[in-house]
Parts: C-alpha cells; structure tokens; sequence
C-alpha cells in the first residue's frame, strides 16, 4: 500500500515538472561584424542550451534602431531577462525605462551605455576598454622607445569600445611627446573596413606611416592585408598593434604579421546567465564586473596558441 501512494505522488508530481518553463531570455546583439563578435555570439547561443534556457536571439546588423526594436518585442514577450550589446552608447533610457516597468532586469554585456539613471540596468559584464588601449599604448611605447608616427583605426562611432581605446591611448601617448598620431578613422570594427582605411592612410602618407593601431583585431588583419598588397611587410616595416587577441591574430602576432594583440574574451555566456539567476533569484550583484585580459606579442604568442578557444 505505501508503495502504491509513492507511486501516485510521483505521478501526480510528473506533471509539475512537465510543466515548469524554461528560463526565458533575449538577447539584444550588435550583428556579425567580426570573428569576435562571433565568438560572442556562439558563447552565448551554446551556453543557452547547456542550461535549457530559451534564448531569444536577435541580430541588429549593426544598427541601434534594430536592437531597440528586438528589446520591445523582448518586452511584448514577457522575457524573463534583457541581455544587451549596446551598438552605441546614447539612446536608452525610453526602452530601458520600458523594461524597468515592466519589472524586466537588463544586463549590459560587452558594452557601456551613458545615462544619468543607473537603476535602469541591473548590471553590466564586459571588458575594461579603457584599460585594453592603456596596455597597448604602453606595450608600443617600450618596444619602440617611445618614438613613431600613428595612424589609428577607429571602431564604430559613438560605441564604448571604440570611445574607452581611442581615449585611453591618446591618453597614454601625452607621456610619450614623440609618438604621434598623423591620422585617425573609423574602420566599423570590420575586416574590410580596415583594409579600406589602411589603403587610404597609405596612398595619403606613404612611408611617413610607421605604425598602425587599430581599436580590433579584424580591422588589424585588413590593415595587415592593405600593407602586403602595396609591397610592405606587416609586422616589419610597419608595427601593428591591436585588442582582441581572436586566435587569427595571436597567430598572426606568432608569425610576424602582427606585432601585439591586448585580450578582449567574448566568451561571455557562462558569467551572464550565472547573473542572471542570481538577479532573478533576488541576490544582489556587483554594478560592473570585468573579465581579466592578457597581452600577447612574440614572447608569448606561439605557446599561447593551443589553448586559444576562440
């Protein structure tokens, strides 16, 4: 009789947990504008099943438009979560307010956003961009003894990541008089935008060009590219240095094409929906958390290679 009452409950509890729905979460992502973001995206698409989240995706192709418009379906939707990859930094507040009444949490990922009004993110995970162009500028100034002409591959206009590295390394170089920036231009953060941008500065300065800073590493292998096809060794006759450090270009920096890659990890997915469930689980977390970033250059670039995951 009492294992007949041990089955019954069990059965009458089946359907409890048949029941029970899966996390739900939006994703609001910047696009596929280079093998970083990929990797961004996959870490956070891959993840996602891992745990059975329900992972509502949404590719904004590079326009802020497009990601306000997925955070307002996300919201229609009754998501438990807001995960966003802010394109640019201005233009939130009206849907972040929109979430925040519709007692949605948002959790900024990989980018900043400016606002006078913090509660209306729980919090943000990412880099510390600022930091990422410090440590380049301060790795170019000790391997060039701090002499040598720029130009500078800017990423997306109005984006944290492209406003934290171009500030960090103007900063840095005010230490370093004679290493100067003759030209600087957005390249969107993608591959051909590089090679476009390093065709011009090449046709426009020639050989007064001796180094190349670019705010990714996709802009960096462009640039490289632009480089060999006007007859110049990358990595020789001109120094290239870059953030990322995708596994392209740690092997690049490893065969002389490129000459440093600052760390930037996308593999955000873990970190975010641990987050998550605390948020929801009503812990409290901390504002801002980044992730720990190595530089890699050609006294540590090959050993690195074997364990690079992206």
């Amino acid at each position: 009789m009492k294992s007949l009452r041990l089955l019954l409950a069990g059965a009458l509890a089946l359907p409890l947990v048949l029941l029970a729905k899966p996390l739900r979460i939006g994703f609001a992502q910047t696009g596929a504008e280079s093998a970083w973001r990929t990797a961004n995206s996959e870490s956070m698409k891959a993840e996602a099943a891992k745990r059975g989240i329900e992972l509502k995706f949404s590719d904004a192709q590079g326009k802020q438009e497009n990601q306000i418009r997925a955070v307002r379906s996300f919201i229609t939707q009754g998501v438990d979560a807001i995960v966003i990859a802010p394109i640019v930094e201005t233009g939130w507040d009206p849907v972040l307010r929109e979430a925040k009444r519709a007692k949605i949490p948002v959790i900024l990922t990989d980018r900043t956003i400016a606002t006078a009004d913090e509660s209306l993110f729980a919090c943000f995970i990412g880099s510390d961009f600022y930091e990422e162009g410090r440590m380049a500028a301060d790795w170019l100034a000790k391997h060039t003894g701090g002499k040598g002409t720029i130009v500078e591959l800017q990423g997306t206009p109005g984006s944290a990541p492209a406003n934290e590295r171009r500030k960090a390394f103007a900063d840095a170089l005010k230490d370093h008089p004679d290493l100067r920036i003759i030209d600087s231009q957005s390249g969107n953060f993608e591959r051909s935008g590089g090679k476009q941008v390093m065709e011009a500065f090449l046709k426009k300065h020639g050989s007064a060009i001796q180094i190349v800073y670019a705010h990714n590493d996709d802009m960096a292998l462009g640039a490289a590219q632009a480089i060999e096809e006007a007859g110049l060794k990358p990595g020789k006759d001109l120094v290239i240095v870059s953030i990322d450090a995708i596994r392209e270009a740690v092997k690049a920096v490893a065969d002389g094409r490129l000459n440093c890659t600052v760390e930037c990890n996308p593999l955000f997915g873990p970190k975010v929906y641990d987050t998550v469930a605390k948020i929801l689980a009503g812990e409290t977390v901390p504002k801002k958390s980044f992730n720990k970033d190595e530089l890699f250059d050609a006294a540590n670039a090959a050993a690195a290679l074997p364990t690079r995951q992206y």
